[in-house]
C-alpha cells in the first residue's frame, strides 16, 4: 500500500534546478496526502511566484509520483500560502547553502 511518506522518499529525486538539491528538503513540499483508491494530492510551492523552472518541477513530481506501484492519480497543487523562505529549508540544507 501507499503511504505518504512512500511518496515523500520518491520526491526526493525532484531537484530544483538552479540550486540542484530535492525539493524535499529546501522545503518546497507542505504536504502529502494518499486517499483509499490510491489517489495522491502533494501541496507544493516555489522559492518564488516567477521561479522559471516551476513547469519542469511541478512534472517531475507528477512523473515521479505517477511512476509508484499503487498509484492511481496524481494531483499537483500549487499554494503560495504560507510564501516559502529560506527557513522552510532543513537545517543540513541551510548549514550548507550558508543561511
Amino acid at each position: 500500500m501507499i503511504t505518504a511518506d512512500t511518496v515523500r522518499k520518491a520526491i526526493r529525486a525532484v531537484k530544483d534546478p538552479e540550486l540542484n538539491l530535492n525539493i524535499i528538503d529546501i522545503g518546497l513540499v507542505y504536504d502529502v496526502t494518499v486517499g483509499d483508491a490510491g489517489e495522491v494530492h502533494v501541496s507544493m510551492t516555489l522559492t518564488s511566484p516567477g521561479c522559471p523552472a516551476g513547469a519542469e518541477i511541478i512534472q517531475d513530481v507528477k512523473q515521479v509520483v505517477g511512476d509508484l506501484e499503487g498509484v492511481t492519480a496524481v494531483d499537483v497543487e500549487l499554494v503560495w500560502e504560507p510564501y516559502w523562505t529560506p527557513e522552510r529549508m532543513d537545517p543540513r540544507v541551510k548549514a550548507f547553502l550558508g543561511f
